[in-house]
């Protein structure tokens, strides 16, 4: 049997996530032969590091998930710190629904009801049905501004005041109500910069210290984190960004001050991701049941 992946740019973490137990009884080996990439528009069956030569992609992390466990995995240094991007907004949902369920937040109010920090600017397309937490974790909350290019490693990093205001020195324009409200869905970063000040205005926190706490902490991720930029320990565990030529980043990579969008550093290590994502301590099933994070 032969898993086929297909690769068209260039990754750094792969995760491999199968429902059928006939496919989950691979052998790791068969996850890294096979590969489906493509070069110039030209698509290579190749091995796993071939693949990787031919994308210029300097190192990966892989991970097979059998039935809510980790059956395999592998990666570059078990402590090498990844930008995890756009996945950390799934976090952040999560984070997010945590405090629904404490009855903090509740997903169907009007957002401007909670906000504090700053205001969902109102027009035409909102008049009638208002932008909700609902839409902003699903996307169909009629949000723009799809994504975030970070800043360059000593560069001014914006306010998350700044970068939903669109104005200095934020590099990306402002996040505004551009459909009605659950009229379609709008893949929308800025969506989810709003439901980082919601969190923020609710619990009095930094959205960073909300994530410690709401997630990372109980789910047992305790070498994921949130923080923009990264100090000088967790400087020297992360992975170098590269150019789809393979040439390194000028400055290593870019801090991306939009935390719940795309901020969050996870390691290569599996066990760092939860020993079982479906039952046990550090489960998606129990962790909405955790109050507090064991301290030892």
């Amino acid at each position: 049997m032969m898993l086929v992946l297909r690769l068209a740019f260039p990754l750094l973490i792969i995760a491999l996530f199968f429902a059928s137990s006939v496919l989950l009884a691979a052998e790791p080996t068969a996850i890294e032969s096979g590969l489906v990439v493509s070069v110039q528009g030209e698509e290579k069956r190749v091995g796993l590091d071939q693949a990787l030569a031919l994308l210029k992609v300097p190192s990966v992390s892989i991970a097979l998930i059998d039935e809510g466990r980790i059956a395999f995995g592998d990666g570059a240094t078990p402590d090498t710190l990844y930008q995890a991007a756009s996945p950390s907004k799934v976090v952040a949902a999560i984070g997010a629904m945590r405090l629904v369920e404490a009855g903090t937040l509740t997903l169907d109010e009007d957002l401007n009801a909670k906000l504090t920090s700053w205001r969902v600017p109102s027009n035409d397309f909102d008049a009638t049905l208002k932008v909700t937490l609902r839409g902003l974790l699903s996307m169909t909350g009629g949000i723009g501004v799809p994504g975030f290019l970070g800043c360059e490693v000593g560069a001014p990093l914006p306010s998350l005041t700044q970068i939903l205001d669109g104005t200095p020195p934020a590099n990306s324009p402002p996040v505004t109500v551009i459909a009605v409200p659950g009229s379609a869905y709008h893949y929308s970063g800025g969506g989810y910069e709003i439901a980082e000040a919601l969190m923020q205005d609710v619990t009095g926190k930094p959205f960073p210290k909300v994530m410690q706490d709401l997630v990372l902490c109980p789910i047992g991720m305790t070498a994921s984190s949130f923080a923009q930029p990264l100090d000088a320990v967790l400087a020297a565990k992360a992975a170098s960004g590269h150019f789809s030529d393979g040439k390194e980043l000028p400055g290593r990579w870019h801090a991306f001050p939009e935390h719940a969008g795309c901020g969050r550093r996870r390691p290569t290590s599996p066990s760092s991701w939860c020993s079982s994502p479906m039952s046990g301590r550090g489960s998606l099933r129990s962790f909405f049941t955790a109050r507090r994070c064991s301290r030892s």
